[in-house]
């Protein structure tokens, strides 16, 4: 009971069963629900490769932190203030500052509608 395979037919040894068995309209049908899972499958292999990607990645980082050096001791006490590093001051390149700051004048609050003395505009 074997099956013939003509040269040239497209149609796979076994598959001619069963597309004599399925009319002409539901056979576009099938193919589009198999390329639709077939889609789906792949869609979900992604987000698994995905998932795995980060997963790897995230556990990674974790043991690259737990196994870093911790930062190291201060070796300056915390009550000495450290020395101030101005270069344009050690180099002579000061501007003139006035010896007070002028208080800058302040400007009025602008006067919003809802805040206004008089009466409603019509």
């Amino acid at each position: 009971m074997g099956v013939d395979v003509i040269p040239g037919d497209a149609t796979p040894p076994g598959d001619e069963l069963l597309s004599a068995s399925l009319p002409p309209a539901r056979d576009g049908r099938r193919a589009e629900a198999v390329h639709r899972l077939q889609v789906g499958f792949a869609g979900i292999g992604a987000m698994v490769l995905l998932v795995g990607l980060a997963s790897v990645i995230m556990e990674r980082a974790q043991h690259t932190e737990d196994t870093a050096v911790p930062q190291a001791a201060a070796t300056v006490a915390a009550d000495q203030a450290a020395p101030k590093n101005d270069p344009l001051a050690e180099a002579g390149v000061v501007p003139d500052m006035p010896a007070q700051a002028e208080p800058e004048e302040r400007q009025e609050a602008a006067i919003v509608p809802e805040q206004g003395d008089g009466a409603p505009a019509r």
